[in-house]
């Protein structure tokens, strides 16, 4: 944890005649002083952003190129580092993965890289999924899917590749995204600060749930799930671990999403 905040001002004293050179080189000495400080903690934590860039651009299409997030997560780091205030009790690691994530995510929205029809897709998939699963009681496999779509088992694994962006949960995206005025999930979290005994409840009922429908998975896309949040490998490697190549570990990933996305969301709203 940082010890020390880089953006505080202290005051000057004015200088008098004749000293204005020496107090000119004193100013000079500290602003090299905070910009090598800077420089030793951005290099500190450059692999907390690519940690953040390599776990969003899994989700992000082909043409979306990974230098250009990260350009953006140094950014964010630099804010974070700038603004971090350990008296107000927050780890800067975790204040620093919110900056970072929320500049690739500006950065995301100014490239405007998920188009409105990928989105139909998506939701149309999304829907598919809950009607299987609700007939079946059960995730349904690939072919079901596929056949539920009217679309050949390649032509699926193809749909997954284009909606993957749209699988992408930001507490910055609105609900209802053609209203101006409408709420997004950030703006309905509670303060952290305040303690709800009935949302704790709720919390845990969600997280049993939750851990019931990852049980109910294929067991391909649970390992690949637990390998890639609970163990924190990289895509390549799981790939190395399962035999196969990274874009079929994304598919994988992709259709674990979509089996839980439904039922989670029909959870929160009951």
């Amino acid at each position: 944890m940082l010890t020390i905040s880089l953006n505080e001002k202290r005051p000057r004293s004015q200088p008098s005649e004749g000293c204005s050179s020496t107090a000119s080189g004193v100013e000079r000495g500290h602003d090299w002083s905070l910009a090598n400080e800077e420089a030793a903690l951005i290099h500190k934590y450059m692999p907390l952003v690519k940690t953040v860039v390599g776990r969003i651009q899994m989700i992000l299409p082909s043409h979306v190129q990974p230098e250009d997030l990260l350009s953006a997560g140094l950014l964010g780091l630099l804010e974070a580092i700038r603004h971090y205030d350990a008296r107000l009790g927050s780890h800067f690691e975790n204040y620093a993965r919110l900056r970072i994530r929320g500049a690739i995510f500006d950065e995301l929205r100014r490239m405007d890289w998920v188009p409105r029809s990928v989105h139909r897709k998506a939701r149309r998939a999304e829907l598919a999924a809950q009607d299987l699963e609700q007939r079946l009681h059960r995730p349904p496999t690939a072919a079901e899917m596929a056949a539920a779509l009217g679309l050949s088992l390649a032509a699926y694994y193809d749909l997954l590749d284009e909606i993957r962006p749209a699988t992408l949960v930001c507490l910055d995206a609105a609900f209802n995204s053609e209203s101006e005025d409408a709420i997004t999930p950030y703006e309905m979290l509670a303060d952290p600060g305040q303690a709800d005994p009935l949302e704790e409840v709720a919390r845990r009922e969600l997280g049993r749930q939750l851990a019931a429908l990852l049980q109910r998975l294929p067991p391909a896309q649970k390992k690949v799930l637990a390998l890639y949040y609970y163990e924190d490998m990289r895509l390549h490697e799981i790939a190395e671990v399962f035999g196969l190549t990274e874009s079929r570990i994304c598919q994988i990933h992709a259709e674990a999403i979509l089996a839980l996305k439904a039922p989670i969301r029909n959870l929160c709203r009951n």
